[in-house]
């Protein structure tokens, strides 16, 4: 491990570090961690915000999009003064205000089977934050390849759902076995045919930084092998197990 933490990082992170199952030694651990998200849009960014506000050491943003007016209501690191900038280069400017320690990575372009391969080798942790089911597989094969530990999320309306894949354990389900392969052709995730409540966005993309850090930290319950699936209109939450299918 590298130096211990200077009278500062104590004082800016002492809130986690008091906590009995984080400490110096799982803050540490924080920052030494390596996280890549894809996508960062109503789930991107609540969860680039909080890791980079818990200390993260290294992280990735990939996302080819510029800011839209209609994304302001739910992709919370944009106001109206970044309509038509780059997603990563305005994400990379506020996070770094917010914690100049945390390394951040912008890869600005659309990425396919190629370019994510290059990137992915880098990161110990991957964030799915996108909104279609091609780019949902392809990140999901892609951490089984490289066994990566993956959080994935999907919104929709009210909705939500949130997977854990550790791809280190043999024989673990992937999102190929919650989500059938027709679904390539449904705009199921689209938010600008289904609609999404902003705050459902939050909820989710906070939800998948707060799997990262547990995950890092090796503390408390995690997902893997279930789905967490949130109806955040009528307060239910449900966790269904997830089977591998022949």
């Amino acid at each position: 491990m590298s130096k211990k933490l200077n009278k500062k990082e104590i004082e800016k992170f002492s809130r986690q570090i008091i906590l009995r199952n984080v400490g110096a030694l799982g803050q540490k651990k924080i920052q030494e961690a390596k996280v890549l998200i894809i996508g960062m849009g109503g789930l991107g960014c609540p969860a680039a915000e909080f890791l980079t506000r818990s200390g993260i050491g290294t992280l990735g943003l990939a996302d080819h999009d510029k800011v839209g007016l209609s994304n302001i209501h739910r992709q919370i690191l944009y106001s109206e003064k970044d309509i038509n900038k780059s997603k990563v280069k305005i994400s990379k400017k506020k996070l770094n205000e917010i914690n100049p320690k945390t390394r951040i990575n912008i890869f600005d372009y659309k990425l396919d089977k190629i370019k994510l391969n290059k990137i992915i080798k880098d990161y110990d942790y991957i964030i799915d934050g996108t909104d279609n089911f091609e780019s949902k597989f392809l990140i999901n094969d892609l951490s089984l390849k490289y066994k990566k530990f993956l959080v994935a999320g999907a919104i929709s309306k009210f909705n939500g759902h949130i997977f854990n894949f550790d791809f280190k354990i043999k024989n673990n389900p992937s999102l190929r076995d919650f989500y059938q392969e027709d679904v390539l052709t449904n705009d199921i995730l689209n938010c600008e045919y289904d609609g999404i409540l902003g705050t459902v966005a939050g909820i989710v993309g906070t939800m998948q930084a707060n799997e990262i850090l547990k995950k890092i930290l090796n503390i408390g319950q995690n997902l893997n092998r279930f789905v967490l699936i949130l109806d955040l209109l009528n307060l239910s939450v449900r966790r269904v197990k997830l089977t591998k299918r022949k």
